[in-house]
Order: structure tokens, then C-alpha cells, then sequence
């Protein structure tokens, strides 16, 4: 249940930040910043904060090399998916979310690793042990 809230939050996160439709940061900024330009600060830095927390997490435990690993099997994926005409790729607003999907796999498996390895391994990380 825990890598699912990983990932949940990985996806809200980056729905939040930007999404095909008219209810996402990036939008309501761009209409909005002149009147809310505070709240839009606020915001923005909520959503560096959340970036920061993953991206650094993601990096630690999986690494640059890991994350691509892991966008390729995600696409390899989609590919097969596309292939058996499971999934159309004509639509733009599809092709956005699918992107999102798969940023969030990512930065949901980049959160979750170091949990999963140590259960497949039953060794700790250096942060997980006590002093």
C-alpha cells in the first residue's frame, strides 16, 4: 500500500503541476498571477518543495541510470500496448497523460526502491540504520 501512495502522490504531483485540462498550476497562473501573484508564489513553491523531495529520492535511490531504465521499460510498455491496438495514440490530451503516467512511475518507483530492496534483500541502506 505504501508504493501506491508513492506513486498516487507522484501523479497528483505532477497533475497538479500541468495537465490537459483547465484545472492545473500552470494554467491558473498564467490567468491569474497578476491578481494572486502571492498565492501563486505559494503554490509554486509548495510544488518545488514536493519536486525536490522526489527528484532527490529518486536520485539517491535509483540513480540517473535507474530512472532511464525505468522510463524504458514504461515505454516499452506503451509500445506494446500501441502495438496490439490496446492503445491509440491520436490524441494529444492522451499522449499528456500517458507522459504523466510515466513520470509518475518513475519518481513512485524512485521513492518506493529503497524499500523494496530491502525487503528483496533484507539488507538496510546506510540512512536506514540507527547511530
Amino acid at each position: 500500500m505504501g508504493m501506491f501512495l508513492r506513486w498516487l502522490f507522484a501523479f497528483a504531483l505532477l497533475t497538479l503541476t500541468y495537465n490537459p485540462t483547465d484545472w492545473n498550476y500552470v494554467r491558473w497562473t498564467i490567468e491569474n498571477y497578476q491578481a494572486h501573484l502571492s498565492v501563486a508564489v505559494l503554490l509554486g513553491l509548495l510544488l518545488t518543495i514536493g519536486y525536490i523531495i522526489y527528484i532527490r529520492a529518486t536520485l539517491r535511490s535509483i540513480g540517473g541510470f535507474g530512472m532511464v531504465l525505468v522510463t524504458a521499460v514504461v515505454a516499452a510498455l506503451l509500445w506494446v500496448l500501441y502495438d496490439f491496438g490496446l492503445l491509440q495514440l491520436d490524441n494529444k490530451n492522451v499522449q499528456v497523460w500517458l507522459g504523466i503516467l510515466a513520470l509518475s512511475i518513475v519518481l513512485g518507483i524512485g521513492l518506493s526502491w529503497s524499500h523494496v530492496r530491502r525487503q528483496l534483500a533484507g539488507q538496510s541502506d546506510v540512512d536506514d540504520v540507527d547511530e
